[in-house]
């Protein structure tokens, strides 16, 4: 009898993981074909079916969460969103939460990579049109990202001077020295920080595990470099550059342009104008901005290389909400750490910056009629709050204009 009620108990509890498996991967789905306009946005769509409707946290976590994924490198909403899914069922679930969040625009972009190939796209019209429209969607980057993070004469210096080391140095390894000098400088300017009394998350991972992760990632980023100068394999450049770039992103989606495009157009992997296309159809699709990686690897090397490239962006977003997570309420609480994250998201906006300037700006805007197109989108977008999907759209239809 006891035994039957033991199977009994076990049935209950595999059937309630299934469930709770299940509902992460629908309602994940459910935000990745429905989540437009870049990762602000898809925090409040994540607000509204996982903190609203469901209650699967509350108000105060949920927040702290957030405030987490803001402090790591890598693509906030994808790691919010991989976060609830490892909280409310484990590390499965946080690998579902990503699936559904992550495929319906994978798989729109690498239908697109598809369609350009054998295409000369340098001269087509529309495709100019998107490439206008990238550097809309980065100015208002730009913009927002300056307003919140560099509200002051310092942090605002430090980003110029951030934006004139990246376009002065360049070289693959400028945004990260940028990054580590403006986290020092952080330290010394502001470790006065004010840091703010949360709830502690309660995460079903334990410290060794992430412990692991944390090594791993570390491993990973330090290894991947060496190995491809001892090797002529493909995959290993690819998976290198890949996941360095989503390794060393600060501040969302938009800071992985520069890092992908000295990465993939400077050695002659990619033409600039199926980059800037691609990046600028991405604005056009819901979901996480780092799907952009599935197109540029499907363009590289068909649907293996989609593949190589989008493990290899989001891994280490992976390994860092798994390996932080379990002490992040000890680690927000530290001066000198909260110090050095005011100095790098200072330098995030210069990288950014810079990135709008070159290669968007020198490559795209060539002529009055371009900087008229520009300038209406950006008002439109940025004023007039219009849709991403319709500024995509006018872009094209614009370009075509232009042409």
């Amino acid at each position: 009898m006891a035994q039957k009620e033991i199977h009994s108990s076990t049935f209950l509890i595999h059937k309630s993981t299934f469930r709770s498996l299940l509902e992460v991967l629908l309602v994940s789905t459910k935000l990745g074909l429905t989540s437009f306009g870049g990762p602000i946005a898809h925090l409040g769509y994540f607000h509204n079916e996982y903190i609203q409707k469901r209650k699967w946290m509350d108000e105060r976590s949920y927040a702290d969460l957030v405030a987490l994924c803001q402090f790591l490198p890598g693509p906030v909403s994808s790691q919010v969103g991989i976060g609830i899914g490892i909280i409310r069922a484990g590390y499965l679930g946080g690998l579902l939460a990503w699936i559904g969040f992550t495929l319906p625009s994978l798989f729109a972009l690498i239908l697109f990579a598809f369609m350009l190939q054998g295409l000369d796209v340098s001269s087509t019209g529309w495709i100019h049109g998107l490439k206008i429209v990238a550097v809309v969607i980065v100015a208002q980057a730009v913009l927002g990202m300056g307003q919140k993070l560099t509200p002051d004469r310092s942090r605002a210096t430090l980003a110029i001077l951030s934006t004139g080391m990246v376009l002065s140095w360049q070289s693959p390894v400028s945004q990260i020295v940028t990054i580590i000098l403006a986290g020092l400088i952080g330290i010394i300017l502001y470790k006065e920080t004010n840091t703010e009394e949360t709830p502690k998350i309660i995460v079903p991972i334990s410290r060794k595990t992430a412990v692991v992760a944390i090594v791993l990632f570390f491993a990973l980023l330090l290894a991947l470099p060496l190995l491809r100068q001892f090797s002529s394999s493909h995959w290993i450049l690819m998976f290198d550059s890949f996941y360095r770039s989503g390794a060393l992103v600060f501040g969302g989606g938009h800071v992985v342009l520069p890092l992908l495009e000295q990465e993939l157009v400077s050695p002659g992997w990619i033409s600039s104008e199926d980059f800037l296309a691609g990046y600028g159809a991405t604005q056009a699709v819901p979901g996480p901005l780092f799907t952009f990686a599935g197109y540029l690897g499907a363009l590289i090397d068909g649907l293996f290389g989609a593949t190589i490239a989008t493990i290899a962006i989001f891994l280490p977003a992976f390994l860092l909400v798994i390996g932080v997570l379990p002490f992040w309420n000890q680690i927000r609480q530290n001066h000198r750490i909260r110090g050095a994250l005011v100095g790098i998201q200072a330098a995030v906006v210069g990288i950014l910056l810079a990135a709008l300037y070159d290669p968007l700006w020198t490559t795209t805007i060539t002529s009055a009629f371009d900087f008229v197109l520009v300038s209406l989108l950006f008002v439109l977008l940025v004023f007039w709050k219009t849709p991403p999907w319709i500024i995509v759209l006018t872009g094209a239809c614009g370009g075509i204009l232009i042409q």
